[in-house]
């Protein structure tokens, strides 16, 4: 698709989006307002477009909100049907992504990956869900019962393991999803949520929750630093928990701490083996 033409469904996109109160059925849709729904979503499931993406390697994150309110509005074109999938069976809106063996993908039985995410040669799929407009890296493994939800990007060579919860989100349009950036290590129950970004190759503890407004401290200094929102690369991270004062007293509240730094200098295997084992941290 040329550049005009990708502009010129932009436009179509987010008129519609800003327009669609004037259909109360979307029956009521042109052949091309529909098409131009259906070619959004099926360049998200292509992977020519990303939800999120970065201009440059070190720039920031930037949101495409046309193609959030393409999914949108992909809701609300799509109607409830019964959808075959081998011996099983589903009734939903949005079909399961179909796949050919040519995607270069390993798909375990029972990964499921619904039309409009798009999953990169070279990852692998344990039994799994990844949800719309989701973005995974090549190398990458989503491992079992682990969740990647709706518009969440996952970057290249990323384990995601057992259990692991990746927020969604589709409104409001302009909010980021969850970003793992590439080489990162997610530990096993651990939930990401509300737009965080786990920067290149940070590892995570087993059980930590990230959320917002969750504080982030970093302990490896004389003094502790407290962020929130954003772990940084490299960074060892554990569940932790700080004191709060509520009217019937003084309580834990959970947070995430930061316990030490992977090495930049050796290859990245080795070092999440050694950050993993000196540190003494569950996976």
């Amino acid at each position: 698709m040329s550049q005009i033409e990708s502009l010129t469904l932009q436009k179509t996109i987010s008129d519609l989006f800003e327009r669609q109160k004037e259909f109360p059925d979307f029956d009521q849709l042109s052949s091309e307002q529909k098409q131009a729904i259906e070619r959004a979503v099926e360049g998200l499931d292509q992977g020519l477009w990303r939800v999120c993406s970065q201009e440059s390697p070190d720039g920031p994150w930037i949101t495409h909100q046309w193609l959030k309110q393409a999914i949108l509005l992909y809701f609300r074109l799509r109607k409830m049907e019964l959808m075959d999938s081998g011996d099983f069976n589903y009734f939903d809106k949005i079909p399961l992504k179909k796949w050919t063996g040519q995607e270069g993908v390993r798909v375990v039985p029972q990964a499921l990956v619904r039309r409009g995410a798009f999953v990169s040669s070279g990852a692998i799929l344990m039994p799994s869900y990844v949800n719309i407009g989701a973005f995974v890296g090549g190398g990458s493994m989503i491992d079992t019962w682990a969740t990647v939800g709706s518009c969440a990007q996952v970057g290249k060579n990323v384990h995601i393991s057992g259990g692991v919860g990746l927020g969604g989100v589709l409104e409001p349009v302009q909010a980021n999803p969850v970003i793992i950036e590439d080489h990162c290590f997610i530990g096993s129950r651990s939930i990401v949520v509300e737009g965080v970004i786990v920067r290149e190759g940070a590892v995570l503890g087993a059980g930590v929750t990230l959320t917002a407004s969750t504080k982030i401290i970093d302990v490896t200094g004389s003094e502790p630093k407290i962020s929130r929102g954003e772990v940084p690369a490299n960074s060892i991270v554990i569940p932790g928990s700080i004191n709060k004062k509520f009217p019937a007293g003084e309580y834990g509240t959970p947070c995430a701490l930061i316990i030490g730094q992977r090495t930049e200098q050796t290859d990245k295997k080795t070092s999440l083996t050694e950050a993993l084992r000196d540190f003494e941290v569950p996976v």
